[in-house]
């Protein structure tokens, strides 16, 4: 996703996601998940072991010692087949063979946007496979409420509804699941972004910030719900999240350094944008407890996340 034009507090279009106005820089960047679908599985598995009916299947590494999104040639740095549904929706087709990236199975994706008279971006996924395996398909937008190029985030009001989310090590892999009371990852309520990330906890400084998973209070729906809301502060303009998955990984874009230019004109600087990425667990290949992420052969999962667009006065 290039971009997403939504009209603020005074009727002003903004263009609230971050990208760029060339392919190479999508393909060349140092952070290249911008507004990618990243699979065949989205998020960390430990040092890239899959083990599945006791055979070990080694897959990519490419972050630190670990696999992330799929690997170096996951499906953000692919080619999808495109179609034109209707005015309002595009589908878009990969087929992913067995073995690639190591990951058993042949596996067919579906990725659908749609825009709604409503004001609603809906994304619904679907994949299937001939094979055992797991996914864990998402999008990964990088969001600035007051458009794209508007500053820090830091200010960005946000609620989750989760009780829980995901402790780390320093490798970013789960090792436990932590109340978020009377801690900075407590966002039960509105609260800023920034307003307690540089507080000396052992969490914020694993992840230079946000980059952690958080256990939604609904778990696995059939039916998308309400997870999270968060409101520009110069803007005014609200997005709601709604979505089947059980997790939702917050990302503050610790990492991004101002190297690249954005098609507004402005560089990618450090949080200028937040991540807001509704998922199935990382690492849950190996962490039992976890809600399952395994696709049997003959199968399909679907995932459907809505993102509703309104303006606060």
């Amino acid at each position: 996703m290039v971009g997403l034009l939504v009209p603020d507090k005074n009727g002003n279009f903004k263009d609230i996601v971050l990208g760029f106005d060339n392919c190479k820089s999508y393909l060349s960047a140092e952070e290249k998940y911008f507004g990618a679908v990243v699979g065949r599985y989205g998020g960390r598995i430990a040092h890239g072991k899959l083990i599945l009916d006791g055979i070990t299947h080694q897959l990519d590494i490419n972050n630190n010692s670990h696999s992330l999104h799929g690997g170096t040639g996951g499906f953000h740095s692919v080619v999808w087949d495109m179609q034109q549904v209707n005015d309002a929706t595009i589908q878009l087709n990969y087929a992913s063979a067995d073995g690639e990236e190591g990951y058993p199975g042949n596996v067919k994706v579906t990725v659908t946007y749609s825009l709604t008279d409503d004001d609603a971006l809906v994304m619904h996924f679907k994949v299937s496979t001939d094979k055992k395996t797991v996914t864990n398909i998402f999008n990964h937008n990088f969001w600035n409420l007051n458009g794209e190029g508007c500053g820090s985030v830091e200010q960005h009001q946000l609620m989750i509804d989760a009780s829980h989310f995901l402790a780390v090590d320093s490798s970013l892999i789960p090792v436990g699941m932590e109340a978020v009371g009377d801690t900075p990852f407590d966002f039960s309520a509105f609260r800023e972004i920034g307003e307690r990330i540089h507080e000396h906890h052992e969490q914020l400084l694993y992840g230079n910030g946000y980059d952690h998973n958080y256990v939604l209070n609904k778990g696995v729906t059939e039916q998308p719900q309400l997870v999270a809301s968060v409101i520009g502060d110069q803007s005014g303009i609200r997005m709601d999240i709604f979505t089947t998955e059980p997790g939702l990984q917050l990302y503050s874009c610790n990492f991004l350094k101002g190297l690249h230019q954005l098609k507004c004109g402005a560089k990618d600087e450090f949080r200028s944008a937040v991540c807001l990425e509704t998922q199935h667990f990382p690492d849950s290949p190996s962490q039992a407890s976890f809600p399952s992420v395994i696709l049997d052969a003959g199968r399909t999962y679907r995932s459907e996340t809505i993102h509703k667009f309104s303006r606060t006065m």
